[in-house]
């Protein structure tokens, strides 16, 4: 996605003006117009959240619930691969079924595609840092647990996990039917940027949501901090690049803006789409520059994750 708005000058890359991105459009010259026009924008339909007020996992976690989740990524010997994952398959569901275990198995892959012979599980614990607590607990008398973990552990070469909220604009991880592969990209942001990441998200979310491909959306509370993961769901990778490709055609009245240099006093949006300032071609322009590093993971769930 990087590549699609960096240009090169002299050897290095620099950000491509979003203006690029639409041949023809006249580019507002007068910064401080353009500044007032974004705001205006921005005021009509997003609540811009306001990084002074309050941390950043009350302003961007959801209000209505108190989930937390636990990303595990866990590096496996390429030769006892097919022995974790019956294990896996063995166990996990069990603590996913246990009604004493206050959590849920949300998905569990191998990567594909990405870091090879490695593990990914996703888990959902209803009720924040105590329900964790509880099950780590609980876990620790579970002694087919305890073996598990044991077996466990002569077959990894690493491992390591964070804990996770889910932003208040993405989808509720869900169960879906499959077959599906599973795109995990994974976002380490600039240091106090996380606001301003959440702010462009919020609006840019529906350029993906045409085609139910979007899974859930993360930033990271323990371990690596000013992280960011998105989990997407595509037929196969053939879909996974038309839908990619497509998210590059939704234009929306900013076509209008760039034409005209200015606002009309009474916009009037149109019937099919929604008056906002940035496509996704300037959500890129804004967003890369809060990058410091991104990885995509391609993923394919196990025969026993709720996510197939």
């Amino acid at each position: 996605m990087a590549a699609r708005v960096l240009l090169a000058r002299g050897g290095l890359l620099r950000p491509a003006a979003p203006g690029s991105f639409l041949p023809g459009l006249r580019r507002v010259t007068s910064s401080s117009h353009r500044a007032r026009e974004d705001s205006w924008l921005k005021s009509l339909f997003v609540r811009k959240v306001d990084p002074r007020k309050d941390a950043h996992s009350n302003l961007l976690a959801k209000k209505e619930t108190s989930s937390l989740y636990k990303l595990q990524f866990h590096n496996v010997k390429p030769e006892c691969l097919d022995a974790y994952n019956k294990i896996c398959q063995e166990v996990l569901p069990k603590i996913h079924e246990g009604k004493q275990y206050p959590c849920t198995l949300v998905g569990t892959w191998n990567t594909w595609y990405g870091e090879q012979d490695q593990a990914v599980h996703l888990w959902r614990y209803e009720g924040g840092y105590p329900a964790l607590t509880e099950v780590m607990n609980k876990l620790k008398e579970n002694q087919e647990f305890v073996n598990f973990r044991k077996a466990r552990s002569d077959m990894l070469l690493s491992r390591r996990n964070q804990l996770l909220l889910e932003f208040s604009f993405w989808n509720e991880p869900v169960p879906r039917s499959g077959p599906n592969i599973y795109e995990l990209r994974s976002y380490q942001l600039r240091p106090g940027t996380m606001i301003e990441w959440g702010n462009y998200w919020a609006r840019a979310i529906r350029f993906r949501q045409d085609n139910n491909e979007a899974v859930g959306g993360f930033f990271s509370q323990i371990g690596q901090l000013y992280m960011v993961h998105h989990l997407w769901a595509y037929k196969d990778l053939q879909t996974r690049e038309d839908i990619r490709n497509a998210a590059w055609h939704k234009h929306g009245w900013e076509e209008l803006v760039y034409y005209t240099g200015k606002l009309p006093e009474t916009p009037t949006p149109p019937a099919s789409s929604v008056i906002v300032r940035n496509s996704w071609e300037e959500l890129v322009y804004y967003t890369v520059p809060l990058i410091q590093e991104m990885e995509s993971r391609i993923m394919i769930p196990l025969k026993t994750s709720p996510l197939q």
